[in-house]
């Protein structure tokens, strides 16, 4: 496999856990940047094993073509070698509580005097400053808090949460969109800035047009289980042997998904003949299709929906997605050997560049793996290493 280039340009200091940065800092790494992922030796975090088990697939998949070292940034002698290396790097990636990097002083001014073209990337639960700078922020608690859990789930049955870290994977992206977009500027101006965002603000984005359908309008949107909020039919049909997706946006695909059904009638019936019509009528609608989709397979059903441009896909388990052709033909699941757990795939990037792709070239280090050929690049000496190794610096 070739190595990715697309960023081998950058130098990334990795001091992100959990999820948010990782997901950030995971761009940089697939796409070829040198990324150097900096931990505190045993011992010295009270959190530590918060991430889960290095050998476990989450690690795995979040920290992969990453170089590590450890450094201990609660004393001076860290600090100071951890200044040393900003002076050559273009990123510094963080998600402590706001008020660390500034005990540890390793904040934004202070890594401008070091490197003025250095770009700092914050990931918060809250915010950097306000009210609320100071709490601990996790990706269920930004689901509360920036409406998703009353968008999910079905009407009566209480909030719901995603099953997957959304407003962490949003905050993460969000994150490397405002670092390429500092780097892009800092061709022009020479300097580098401060990007921070956080998991509300990233939650609040991702709900897009419910969150603007309150501003703009003063709606709340309720919770409408596996419907559209106002197109129908578009959701979860039940057929004979399970559920499959349905998508009918427009009067013509109406007219379509009702010849696909051998009802073309339904296409003029007075309550669902316009979109407004039927989304007055959605429990009559349901009703009327349930036995209609429930006489044929789901398999069946796609095929002729297939025919007549109707969208409409499977709903699968985990196992079914890697399954599938079409993700498999798009790669997503990429393999790289591990030392210790043999051939594993992880879940590739998706995003494709036609010249400079990314890659997973190789699994997450051992802790530290390459601290001693990290600070001999960066000028100390072996007897340097040695003091820092024997009086916990590294």
């Amino acid at each position: 496999m070739m190595q990715p280039n697309a960023l081998d340009h950058l130098l990334v200091l990795d001091l992100s856990r959990v999820r948010a940065g990782p997901t950030c800092v995971r761009i940089f790494a697939d796409f070829g940047a040198d990324v150097i992922k900096i931990e505190p030796p045993d011992g010295v975090d009270p959190n530590e094993g918060m991430s889960g088990p290095r050998l476990g697939y989450d690690m795995q998949n979040l920290h992969r073509n990453k170089r590590s070292m450890t450094l201990n940034l609660k004393v001076p002698e860290g600090r100071r070698v951890f200044l040393e290396l900003v002076e050559k790097a273009d990123i510094v990636v963080e998600n402590f509580r706001p008020d660390v990097k500034d005990r540890l002083g390793i904040d934004y001014e202070t890594l401008k005097k070091v490197n003025p073209r250095i770009i700092l990337a914050s990931v918060s639960g809250f915010g950097q400053d306000g009210p609320y700078r100071m709490r601990a922020g996790f990706d269920q608690i930004a689901q509360g808090m920036g409406g998703l859990m009353w968008l999910t789930g079905h009407p009566g049955q209480g909030p719901m949460r995603a099953g997957a870290a959304v407003a962490d994977t949003a905050a993460g992206l969000y994150a490397a969109i405002g670092i390429l977009i500092a780097l892009a500027e800092r061709e022009k101006s020479g300097e580098g800035q401060w990007v921070h965002t956080s998991l509300l603000q990233s939650q609040i984005a991702l709900c897009d047009f419910q969150a603007a359908r309150y501003l703009v309008d003063g709606i709340v949107p309720p919770q409408a289980g596996n419907d559209h909020p106002y197109s129908t039919p578009m959701g979860v049909l039940e057929t004979s042997d399970g559920f499959i997706n349905i998508g009918v946006g427009g009067e013509g695909q109406w007219a379509d998904f009702c010849a696909a059904l051998g009802h073309p009638d339904l296409a003029t019936h007075p309550d669902f003949v316009k979109q407004d019509n039927r989304l007055a009528n959605r429990p009559k609608l349901a009703a009327t299709l349930a036995p209609i989709m429930k006489a044929k397979s789901s398999a069946e059903w796609l095929a002729i929906f297939e025919a007549h441009h109707v969208p409409a896909g499977p709903i699968y388990r985990m196992d079914e997605v890697f399954a599938d052709p079409q993700v498999r033909h798009l790669g997503i699941a990429e393999k790289v050997e591990h030392p210790e757990r043999g051939d594993i795939a992880l879940v590739g990037q998706p995003v494709t560049l036609s010249r400079t792709p990314a890659a997973i070239t190789v699994p997450l280090p051992d802790k530290g793996q390459h601290t001693a050929d990290i600070l001999a690049a960066a000028g100390f000496s072996d007897a340097d290493i040695d003091g820092f190794r024997k009086s916990g610096v590294i």
